[in-house]
């Protein structure tokens, strides 16, 4: 890096501060982050073994549900481990290298999964409101040219924040970190030079990669819901609103978190509740969207039972 940014090379390591607290309940703390990764894991691998293995879910919706399950995965592997790490040695230490590349990996997988989200609402908007021309237009190539645009995106919008970020000048060793792991707000407050510059391109790229897809996913379903509410019976229109309801509850739980942590003007300024917001996106989601779409989607539910009732025979 040239300029202001070899003066970052000064900084040997941050201060990650996590969740300051007696040792008792730091190990309680552990076991319940240590629980919530280890489900959350087997969880989003089961989904993408069912769907890799079971020839009636090679369809789009389910080839975006397995992609989503491998980015939930790899999500809460960003940040979890090294959390772990600190419940137990209460070693709250970070290398520069280590806290930017964190920083890229959460960045990446959470711009990735904002458009994957707008991609799975457009298959849905698709299913519903044109099942005649599915089959023509969600074609495996379009899937797959989808499917590469979407990791494409948040590949571009995490490198160039991350650019601007490694930028910024930090002038002293041991900064702390009041959060979790390496995220932009914390980080952008122990910076000694101007971050205007850092702060406008992330907070502009934020909008773009959260309000965009957001708006999109709300056309999606605005056109869902009048083709639903025109289905002349009852029983059509729950059954058609039935396919997209599972993906509509991930979307709420998904931005409700994202747009408070992210798409605030100087929200570098982060309080420790921040700290229990973020659990929500990046652990809890995770955790709970295998079971959000597991439990409202009758094809899997019916695979999850032959399995466990060939188990049990054997």
């Amino acid at each position: 890096m040239e300029g202001n940014g070899n003066l970052s090379n000064i900084i040997t390591t941050f201060i990650i501060i996590g969740f300051p607290s007696s040792h008792s309940i730091q190990i309680l703390f552990f076991f319940i982050f240590l629980f919530m990764y280890i489900l959350t894991t087997v969880e989003n691998l089961l989904v993408i073994i069912i769907i890799w293995n079971s020839r009636n879910l090679h369809k789009p919706m389910y080839f975006f549900l397995g992609n989503l399950s491998f980015l939930e995965a790899w999500y809460v592997t960003v940040t979890v481990p090294k959390l772990l790490s600190i419940f137990v040695t209460e070693n709250r230490q970070i290398t520069f290298t280590a806290c930017m590349t964190q920083l890229y990996f959460f960045l990446f997988l959470g711009c990735t999964e904002c458009v994957l989200l707008t991609v799975m609402a457009f298959d849905r908007f698709v299913a519903i409101c044109y099942p005649l021309y599915y089959v023509t237009i969600m074609n495996w190539n379009f899937c797959f040219v989808l499917a590469f645009c979407t990791w494409f995106t948040g590949f571009v919008i995490s490198m160039i924040k991350i650019y601007y970020i490694s930028q910024l000048t930090f002038c002293q060793s041991n900064l702390v970190i009041n959060h979790f792991y390496c995220d932009i707000s914390p980080i952008l407050n122990l910076a000694c030079t101007d971050m205007k510059l850092a702060e406008l391109v992330d907070f502009v790229l934020a909008l773009l990669i959260l309000l965009v897809p957001l708006l999109l996913t709300f056309v999606s379903y605005s056109c869902i819901l009048h083709t639903v509410l025109s289905i002349p019976t009852s029983s059509g229109r729950q059954k058609a609103f039935s396919t997209c309801t599972s993906h509509l509850v991930v979307v709420v739980i998904f931005y409700a978190a994202t747009l408070f942590m992210y798409a605030r003007p100087n929200r570098a300024r982060a309080v420790d509740y921040n700290k229990l917001v973020s659990v929500i996106y990046t652990v809890i989601t995770p955790l709970l969207n295998p079971v959000i779409y597991c439990l409202r989607n009758k094809e899997v539910q019916q695979i999850l039972n032959k399995m466990f009732s060939k188990n049990s025979e054997l």
